[in-house]
């Protein structure tokens, strides 16, 4: 195995393994930072030593006795080795011969409860939803510190800064490395997928810079996604999310265009839909709706998606179903930007009209009022009503809302489109 090799070779086991190691790591130490340092010095040892000798059969055990090791001599050189310490250390030395073999029965016993607690932990409300995104894609996600920087579209210095006082807060803190109490999991697991779909939604329609998708983002939320649904398998918003984001993942090679164009949902070519991720994202569906008694807004939204897969074609689409689950949604969530698609799913059943009324009724909203995507559909449904002077103004209006080069320039065609 060439250096070029292994160093390729490690990175895809540092992507499967990290997660599984720092989790283990954070429940022997106590500490999510100390836990990471030694997931990294195990990472360092790996890279010396591979090169060499192979990878392992079992990377991520013999990652894990690489980073006991290094807990173990630090523990012995800030003199706390206590009796947990002493445990440990006679557990490691009693393994000695093969501890990557032996220790990978003892990792696997625990493994899908620290990864639970791990998810728990870096989505803890104690933290800011900046940091909850860093510190999850950098924890579980096995991003480096430049790759969430550059997904982001932010300096690295300032993901490294959130990184570190992430660890910082919850150190502080002592937020306890634990599923939450039943009182509190409902909460703070809405926590949990609000992150991920956050990751999920910045990959699948990007804020800002020059792409208008990051599929590598939309891919670390899908398997965050499946992760917590292996983990909490009884819960239908896990399943609804996962739902959301395997329906939406499949439009992703249909929703740019050949040099890098947005291209809308009923533009598309729907035969450039992937079929697996469909049948993936619909399967998930059907479990959240066999799980829920009533669904959730992760579920709903799936719903929503599901309809759109359905359909063979964009007239085939149900869009009177689509309102009903959108007024389901909106009773749920009170969200002003749902109550936006809900106007268009109005106005797609029902005509401009009715979509423009219940646009109009959010001119006010604060939440909305450097949302471009406001003026974007309020022009769509004016320009359909004839009133091209009032959608151009709205559409110059959402351009210089946006920051998505990308977008810009779709809205700058639209309002070309519709003369002086």
């Amino acid at each position: 195995m060439t250096t070029s090799d292994a160093h390729r070779a490690i990175e895809a086991v540092w992507r499967i393994e990290s997660a599984k190691v720092i989790a283990g790591l954070t429940r022997m130490t106590g500490d999510v930072g100390t836990a990471e340092d030694l997931a990294q010095d195990a990472l360092v040892a790996a890279l010396e030593t591979w090169p060499e000798s192979g990878v392992p059969d079992n990377p991520g055990a013999w990652l894990m006795a690489t980073a006991k090791r290094r807990a173990i001599d630090g523990f012995r050189r800030g003199k706390l080795l206590d009796r947990k310490h002493v445990e440990l250390d006679h557990e490691l030395r009693s393994r000695e011969e093969s501890p990557e073999h032996r220790l990978a029965e003892g990792l696997d016993d625990h493994v899908g409860d620290d990864l639970l607690r791990l998810i728990f932990t870096t989505c803890h409300p104690v933290l800011s939803t900046d940091a909850r995104v860093a510190l999850t894609l950098r924890l579980l996600g096995g991003l480096a510190t430049g790759e969430i920087a550059r997904a982001f579209l932010v300096p690295e210095a300032t993901i490294a800064q959130r990184i570190v006082r992430a660890k910082r807060t919850l150190r502080e803190a002592r937020v306890p490395f634990d599923v939450p109490p039943p009182a509190e999991l409902a909460g703070r697991l809405s926590s949990v997928l609000d992150v991920i779909y956050l990751i999920f939604n910045e990959g699948y329609s990007a804020t800002a810079g020059d792409e208008w998708v990051r599929p590598a983002l939309c891919d670390d939320a899908l398997r965050l996604g499946r992760i917590l649904a292996e983990l909490a398998p009884a819960d239908p918003e896990v399943h609804g999310l996962v739902a959301l984001m395997e329906i939406q993942a499949s439009r992703l090679k249909a929703r740019v265009g050949p040099g890098g164009q947005p291209i809308l949902l009923l533009d598309q070519d729907r035969s450039r839909w992937d079929q697996l991720l469909l049948r993936r994202g619909l399967a998930a569906l059907e479990r959240a709706e066999q799980l829920a008694g009533a669904l959730g807004p992760f579920a709903l939204q799936a719903a929503i998606a599901g309809c759109h897969a359905r359909a063979q074609t964009a007239e085939d689409t149900d869009w009177t179903r689509i309102t009903a689950l959108y007024d389901a949604l909106a009773q749920l969530t009170q969200s002003p930007v749902v109550e936006l698609n809900r106007a268009v799913a109005y106005a797609m059943a029902f005509g401009p009209a009715a979509g423009l009324e219940i646009a109009d009724k959010l001119m006010s909203e604060p939440a909305l009022e450097n949302y471009h995507l406001l003026p974007s559909v309020r022009a769509d449904f004016l320009a359909k009503l004839g009133r091209f002077a009032e959608a151009r103004s709205e559409l110059e209006r959402a351009v210089l809302l946006t920051r998505n080069t990308r977008e810009r320039t779709l809205l700058l065609e639209r309002a070309n489109k519709l003369g002086t």
